[in-house]
């Protein structure tokens, strides 16, 4: 699965720069492509923003091969975008949420929750609602046309803290809450990191601004 996205977005990726029309490529990647660090070997700091990278040996021993796939195959954009000079940024979403959404799209969410109790523990398990996420793909690429975006940016409007946060995703995904937060409701898990999504919110904010006409 992991070297499918891996060429898949190589594909695509050749494809855009090769496409004389196309001037600006979004890219959707995951927060899973940030979030898989190797703590045993480093100390990291605390803030997990959109310089963070996933390390593919964790991915796999722990058998993270959707986490996997998406660090692949923004990898390999970024790659392509550099040899070929096509202009990229790539949006980092966490767990994409929605009405019915993830009922439309249940292998997606399944995976993306694979080791979500780690996650949980961490801080580090965040959502977005796919209307979020689309308007800021359409805020990064207009952005993009002013060269005032670029890089990786972080999306999520929500991160899963608590037992009732964990309930409730629960219930809007279908599955058990232990599946979320484990088996113990009491224990309270000291978060070891902060989800930071500074870059994009920053952004965002111009942008409205600037579709008002506010200066």
């Amino acid at each position: 699965m992991a070297e499918m996205e891996g060429k898949a977005s190589e594909n695509v990726m050749k494809a855009c720069a090769r496409t004389p029309s196309v001037k600006h490529c979004v890219l959707t990647s995951s927060l899973l492509a940030c979030i898989w660090r190797d703590n045993s070997q480093y100390e990291f700091p605390p803030l997990v923003n959109h310089n963070c990278w996933s390390n593919e040996s964790l991915c796999v021993d722990k058998k993270l091969w959707y986490a996997l796939g998406k660090l692949k195959a923004e990898k390999v954009a970024w790659k392509i975008a550099e040899e070929m000079s096509l202009n990229l940024t790539t949006i980092c979403p966490g767990l994409i949420t929605g009405h019915e959404f993830s009922y439309r799209n249940p292998t997606a969410t399944i995976a993306y929750l694979k080791g979500a109790q780690e996650m949980y523990a961490n801080g580090l398990l965040a959502t977005v609602d796919v209307r979020r996420l689309a308007e800021a793909h359409v805020s990064v690429f207009e952005a993009m046309k002013t060269t005032t975006a670029f890089g990786r940016y972080i999306c999520f409007d929500r991160i899963i803290q608590c037992e009732d946060e964990a309930e409730k995703l629960a219930d809007e995904i279908g599955i058990p809450r232990n599946k979320i937060s484990g088996n113990s409701s009491d224990y309270v898990f000291p978060n070891c990191f902060e989800l930071s999504n500074k870059k994009l919110a920053n952004l965002m904010s111009r942008t409205l601004r600037s579709c008002y006409g506010e200066s």
